[in-house]
């Protein structure tokens, strides 16, 4: 007797299933695959930070920067189970990122079915490891949206009933409380679920008593982690630093970029990032329209309407639009090209028959194909150094894993360092305590209102610690100087350096291919070509 065929409508659900398997594989072993590429600048913050916690040493006491220190204690938490180095960091960044994505999964399926959930599971792995958001690196946005989709998740299944389900809505607001924690811009988000939790109850006619509890419940663990930070960080002794750096020069920030900035900013990064993904993102918006065009998935498409709106809201602080600021806005996209390829399918399941039904998880494949294979060469070819290479450019990334190893080997633990520019990735790599707590300079060139008393307090921490070795990194974005810059930091450096220490190393850029160390017998002159460089000074005595 002849086996029975199965029907495309038994076969298309497992498609579906044997789809998401290949492409969180492939996501994941590229991962693994890079999982040493070398740190870049805010990993070198959120790595040096982790490092000191886990030391016993307060955020902002050794390392000043505008950041809740939430990602300072993720990469502790991270470092202290996977180990201080590159690849653990990675590694830890691998967990949070697949974590992510199966809550994506289970809110897409809670919003509208499996296939939605599946979909937008796929798109989310897909866009996340773009180099066009620097998804390879652990930003503080990675760590913003796994609390923000698992918070999203329990506020979504909760059940309209008589019983207040007081432990979810402290649980959810304890998940958008920790999303706050690691970066500022997750208050949108936080608004964002504040607003809905009232609008639900509003519909649902609760009593106000009932609305007011719920909604306090729901706050209060929103407050909580802030607030026991807070108390950790006054014992500490740093709250005033705290205090200064994420709240008053963060909003010096947040206000230096205008408008017509933005909007070059956003044309120079945003379309970069949409033509990286642009099948996906086509996917999206056609999900949004469909969505809402339709009666039985247009309540569903508001809440995700809603989020997209938050999340550009987070993506727009401060008008910069770097590269990672729009993974906060990619869970948000993933969902809604897993409404699209929904309506697809569903339109496919209607109007055609036998393989014809297979034909939105074709274009779907081809849509998360695309961007892998537009990034083959990072991907699936460069080395971990070279790729960082590729993405960061003329950025003394892999050169910092060399510097650090000169500085360990001929300093004691004790010995401090100080670096003049940004790139604390050497202050982790080589173990050693910075001599002052401007672990960047960005903001000592801005054209802000504490410019000159940051460069002055930093003359004053380097001046007082007299380090073993200054490093002096003479590569634009490691300063980012503007037109009309203070210069104070600068003369200084050329007279304190000459009078106090001795070029003891040298590691010059000179092309993307080649870079030349100088470190045990340092040039007796400079060479021609000294464009992008790292100086290494040595204290006299």
């Amino acid at each position: 007797m002849a086996k029975k065929i199965q029907s495309p409508n038994k076969i298309l659900p497992r498609a579906w299933l044997l789809l998401a398997v290949l492409v969180f594989g492939l996501t994941l072993a590229i991962r693994i695959r890079l999982l040493g590429i070398p740190l870049e600048r805010d990993e070198g913050e959120y790595a040096y930070a982790g490092q000191l916690m886990l030391q016993g040493i307060a955020p902002y006491k050794l390392a000043y920067n505008m950041k809740f220190p939430g990602t300072y204690a993720a990469y502790a938490a991270i470092m202290s189970i996977f180990g201080e180095t590159i690849v653990g960091i990675h590694l830890g960044l691998l967990v949070v990122n697949a974590a992510t994505i199966v809550l994506i999964f289970f809110l897409g399926r809670r919003l509208l079915n499996s296939t939605a959930g599946i979909a937008a599971a796929a798109s989310y792995a897909v866009l996340s490891i773009s180099p066009s958001v620097l998804g390879l690196a652990g930003h503080a946005t990675h760590f913003v949206m796994l609390p923000v989709v698992g918070g999203s998740l329990l506020l979504l299944n909760l059940k309209q009933s008589d019983r207040p389900a007081f432990g979810r809505l402290f649980g959810s607001g304890l998940l958008f409380g920790v999303a706050l924690l690691m970066k500022q811009p997750a208050v949108f988000f936080v608004l964002f679920a504040a607003i809905y939790l009232l609008c639900r109850d509003m519909r649902s006619r609760l009593g106000l008593k009932a609305i007011l509890l719920r909604n306090l419940t729901f706050g209060a663990g929103v407050i909580l982690p802030f607030a026991l930070t807070c108390l950790v960080l006054w014992s500490a002794g740093v709250f005033p630093q705290f205090w200064f750096w994420t709240v008053e020069y963060a909003l010096q920030y947040g206000s230096l970029t205008s408008l017509a900035k933005g909007a070059e900013y956003f044309r120079h990064i945003g379309m970069g990032v949409l033509e990286a993904g642009w099948a996906l993102w086509a996917l999206a918006g056609f999900g949004l329209f469909a969505g809402l065009c339709s009666k039985a998935t247009r309540a569903s498409t508001g809440w995700m309407l809603g989020l997209l709106a938050c999340s550009a809201c987070a993506l727009s602080q401060g008008l910069y639009f770097r590269q990672h600021y729009f993974i906060l806005i990619l869970p948000a996209i993933s969902l809604l090209a897993g409404a699209g390829i929904n309506k697809l399918s569903d339109l496919a399941a209607q109007y055609t028959t036998g393989v014809a039904r297979f034909i939105p998880l074709f274009l779907f494949g081809a849509a998360l194909g695309l961007p892998l294979f537009q990034e083959r060469k990072i991907f699936f070819e460069a080395s971990p150094a070279e790729a960082c290479r590729i993405i960061y450019k003329a950025n003394p990334f892999p050169e910092s894993i060399r510097i650090a190893q000169y500085l360990r080997e001929h300093t004691s633990p004790d010995d401090t360092i100080a670096i003049l520019g940004s790139e604390p990735q050497i202050y982790f790599y080589s173990h050693r305590h910075s001599a002052t707590g401007y672990i960047y300079t960005y903001g000592l060139v801005e054209k802000q209102t504490y410019a000159l008393r940051m460069q002055r307090e930093m003359i004053h921490e380097i001046s007082l610690a007299r380090p073993k070795f200054i490093i002096f990194v003479a590569v634009d974005g490691s300063w980012l100087r503007m037109p009309g810059s203070e210069r104070l930091i600068f003369s200084w450096l050329n007279e304190y350096a000459e009078q106090n220490y001795t070029l003891a190393g040298l590691v010059n850029l000179v092309s993307p291919d080649r870079t030349d160390y100088y470190l045990d017998e340092p040039p007796k002159s400079l060479p021609p070509r000294l464009r992008y460089s790292v100086m290494i000074y040595q204290r006299k005595s």
